[in-house]
């Protein structure tokens, strides 16, 4: 292969340049543009010496893929999402009930790949990026499960955030509940290895809520926009209100359900929700790589998100 703006070697190393490259020129972008990006894409290659990090891209029901963890990593996805049951004593990772399997835990599928990454990197998932979210959806009952979440997630207190009295412990991995846990349970332990989502009624709560690391809803009650074409200007002011109000208290923003085209992933990106929702990995991979990302309260947790003009 000739080498120029676009010239790479190395077969399946070079994924992410090439598809910056051919995204680029089929969307007629400039030439500019396109080197920014390719540049961008090419030194993280190099440090990295694999996927480059996507801090946005967050696998949704990750465990239904082929390799589970695996296969979002290998995109670059630096959030992947698993669903536990408790059953006879073991966290394993399915849908539904019927579909779990004793080999499935949440330590094999998880927990020991990547605690095996980050001691491979040094403290970290990907090369020098130090966040990595493991989002788990709690499927039975909490008051029985919790108990043993919490012991085995203190078996991986090397690798995981810890919350401890009000006060965060950053680590390679931060396990963040969702579904059915109880808040009341979560408060009550002032020492823990796990954050909360909460939804957007909480947003208008008055009440500390330093769990809640993430106000992660379903997109369909509250919007009617499908992802084609351009969102109506009434949900898109709603919408930024709603990231602006939870930026300013500090949390993260995520919609599952949410439309997964390239004209919804531009306006999700362009309106500062943190964290895009997929099943399709390489899909989001290859949007992410070719549409640079404004910034959200992810990328500069310590500073005050940008304002959006309505």
């Amino acid at each position: 292969m000739a080498f120029g703006l676009c010239g790479c070697q190395g077969g399946g190393s070079c994924f992410a340049l090439e598809t910056a490259c051919a995204n680029g020129f089929n969307t007629g972008m400039s030439r500019r543009s396109l080197g920014l990006i390719v540049v961008g894409v090419f030194f993280r290659m190099l440090t990295f010496g694999g996927p480059v990090p996507l801090i946005h891209a967050h696998a949704h029901n990750d465990y239904e893929h082929r390799r589970p963890l695996l296969d979002a990593l290998s995109h670059g996805f630096c959030s992947v999402e698993a669903d536990i049951f408790l059953v006879n004593g073991q966290l394993l990772v399915a849908h539904k009930l019927e579909e779990v399997k004793p080999e499935r835990t949440l330590q094999a599928l998880y927990l020991d790949p990547l605690r095996k990454l980050a001691k491979e990197h040094h403290g970290k998932i990907f090369g020098n990026e130090p966040r990595f979210f493991l989002l788990i959806d709690i499927k039975s009952d909490f008051a029985t499960l919790y108990p043993e979440l919490r012991k085995v997630l203190e078996g991986y207190s090397d690798l995981l955030t810890r919350f401890k009295n009000g006060k965060v412990q950053t680590n390679a991995v931060t396990v963040v509940l969702t579904g059915g846990y109880s808040m009341a349970t979560v408060v009550a332990d002032t020492n823990r290895l796990a954050g909360v989502d909460g939804k957007l009624k909480d947003l208008a709560s008055t009440q500390s809520n330093d769990q809640v690391l993430w106000i992660s809803d379903s997109w369909k009650p509250t919007f009617t926009w499908k992802g084609k074409g351009n969102m109506p200007e009434r949900e898109r002011d709603h919408l930024r209100r709603v990231v602006e109000d939870a930026h300013a208290k500090g949390k993260l923003v995520r919609f599952w359900a949410a439309p997964q085209t390239k004209d919804a992933w531009t306006e999700l990106a362009a309106d500062g929700v943190d964290l895009l929702n997929a099943d399709d990995l390489a899909g989001l991979e290859k949007f992410l790589l070719t549409n640079p990302y404004p910034g959200t309260l992810l990328d500069a947790p310590s500073q005050t998100a940008p304002q959006r003009s309505r």
